[in-house]
């Protein structure tokens, strides 16, 4: 049993044992599709080809399999249909229909397009699947209570590069986190790219995907997390007391924190720039911030002179 620190200084009871290594149940979805053998080489699988559809074997192609992935609840991160004539017709709108009454993103883009990203026949539709299912804010909260330890959350504002989310999660469970959030719309989800950076992470690590992040913060402060971002003229990261249940927000790689997401969070964490550049790649300054929060969550003492 171990305390929760709270907003406000309360201390909630988290039961649970700290060596404990449960973890929420969560299903995932393995890729269905292997490298290809000595035999499909033989067959004319060039390099080029194969690395091609390694590269997007989160896809799937073709009216009646994207229908049928569609009505399974499989998670999905977006519909992507050819600018065509045939796009028009009935089956295309009962599955695009389909797709937003999921409240899933419907992308149009060219047949060249969908052509190179499938390799084959498409039928001229596809659904980027996403590699690993969703969990729930929940799940993050029962697994910092499984471990007997306040929340420490890491939210995503706007992250589009999956190499860096990929990294993000991999700090984050490395960091012993307990989950990280994403956005729904404007930011890249759990992808096959996202997936391969994270290094194995993503199997243990809770991401949770919300339709709006302002409201997430708020309801993680009802929670009892303080919520701080990683932005420019903040205080020193190093100098705010992290200890307790915190949410950290890294912002996108070319915006930033948003502006409504900054003015909800209690406070702003700035890394010192001494070179001619005034800013670090999102997941190396995530990096940092995040084991600060670990060195002060684990008492671990700093050096100083």
């Amino acid at each position: 049993m171990s305390d929760y620190k709270g907003r406000g200084g309360n201390s909630r009871r988290y039961q649970g044992d700290k060596k404990s290594d449960q973890q929420p149940r969560r299903r995932h979805y393995a890729d269905s599709q292997q490298d290809a053998t000595e035999e499909g080489a033989d067959f004319g699988e060039t390099a080029e080809n194969e690395e091609r559809r390694e590269k997007h074997s989160d896809l799937i192609t073709g009216r009646n399999a994207v229908t049928e992935a569609l009505k399974s609840g499989r998670p999905i991160e977006s519909l992507l249909v050819a600018r065509s004539s045939d796009s028009s017709g009935r089956t295309f709108g009962q599955i695009i229909a389909l797709a937003r009454e999921k409240n899933i993103t419907v992308k149009e883009v060219s047949p060249a397009k969908l052509e190179a990203m499938c390799g084959g026949s498409h039928q001229g539709i596809a659904a980027l699947t996403a590699v690993h299912e969703y969990a729930e804010i929940d799940d993050i909260f029962a697994l910092a209570e499984s471990r007997g330890e306040s929340p420490f959350v890491i939210l995503c504002d706007g992250i589009e590069d999956p190499h860096n989310l990929g990294a993000i999660i991999r700090t984050a469970e490395a960091a012993g986190a307990h989950g990280v959030i994403i956005p729904k719309r404007r930011a890249v989800g759990l992808t096959w790219a996202v997936g391969k950076a994270s290094a194995g992470a993503l199997e243990y690590m809770p991401v949770a995907r919300v339709a709006n992040l302002s409201a997430c913060i708020d309801d993680l402060k009802k929670r009892g997390l303080w919520i701080y971002c990683a932005d420019m003229d903040g205080q020193s990261w190093c100098g705010g007391d992290l200890t307790g249940a915190v949410g950290l927000v890294i912002g996108g790689e070319d915006s930033g924190v948003s502006r409504l997401v900054r003015e909800k969070c209690d406070g702003v964490l700035s890394l010192p720039m001494r070179g001619s550049i005034n800013s670090l790649n999102a997941s190396v300054a995530c990096a940092i911030v995040i084991y600060e929060i670990t060195r002060q969550r684990g008492g671990i003492k700093a050096y100083n002179k």
